[in-house]
């Protein structure tokens, strides 16, 4: 391939980017608006949408028109935090662990998932595994929770235009559901997760929040369900509260 003289774009692929670039800039977009754009019919501007939709490059409001997706504001957020968070997370995440004996972590969420991005695990036989990684649905997750608690009601209503993601074992289904839980968690402060993620493992989540009051990430501690019990809440919740106030001031003398 020359380097004066590239091949032509894949028109498709081009003509998405075009659409990204417009809202990256902050456009809001109807169908006819990206139509006008690319200069091509409504219906093939609706599937280029529809298709960022999908990925999460794209919302669409309740006007049916379209803004940039948390997909692309999550990234430009991640590269600030995520190099921090971690290097400030793992002496709190082997604090917290000591205090409670179980396994621990540390996620952000990334469009409607959650990412482990640290964990110490327990050193008992039975124990949960340290995920650092993967990803589920934020609704799911204790921590996942905390964080979307923490969010407004227009910003759950942009992240979910499209519904809840499916999950196998999830207790939420539709977003009215879920936000009703969420009052709940914001009232008693933290997350839970009663086999939610999947069965056999439950646990507790605490949000962290930056200096402008939004959530940035969550301490989690997981407990196969067959070592859970009620009474022990109390106890976790102080020590993920503990360590969150904790991560916080570390994370906001930086800032």
């Amino acid at each position: 391939m020359s380097a004066v003289d590239p091949s032509p774009p894949v028109e498709s692929v081009d003509r998405a980017l075009v659409l990204l670039t417009s809202l990256r800039r902050g456009e809001v977009l109807s169908v006819s608006d990206a139509a006008a754009i690319l200069g091509v019919a409504p219906s093939t501007a609706h599937r280029l949408l529809s298709s960022l939709v999908f990925r999460d490059y794209a919302v669409q409001d309740r006007d049916r028109r379209y803004r940039l997706g948390p997909a692309l504001i999550d990234q430009r957020a991640e590269s600030l935090t995520l190099s921090r968070i971690r290097s400030l997370a793992h002496p709190a995440l082997e604090k917290l662990n000591d205090d409670l004996g179980e396994t621990v972590q540390v996620m952000v969420r990334h469009g409607r998932n959650i990412r482990f991005l640290d964990g110490v695990e327990c050193g008992l036989p039975l124990r949960v595994g340290v995920r650092v990684d993967d990803e589920m649905p934020a609704h799911c997750s204790a921590g996942g929770k905390a964080i979307l608690a923490a969010m407004s009601a227009a910003e759950l209503d942009r992240l979910y235009a499209n519904g809840l993601p499916d999950w196998p074992t999830a207790r939420y289904r539709d977003l009215p559901s879920l936000k009703r839980h969420l009052s709940r968690i914001r009232q008693q402060g933290y997350g839970a997760n009663f086999e939610e993620t999947e069965q056999g493992v439950s646990g507790l989540g605490v949000a962290v929040r930056d200096r402008l009051d939004r959530p940035v990430a969550a301490f989690t501690v997981a407990v196969p369900a067959s070592r859970f019990v009620r009474s022990q809440v109390p106890e976790m919740r102080d020590a993920l509260l503990r360590t969150a106030n904790e991560f916080q001031e570390a994370l906001h003398a930086g800032e």
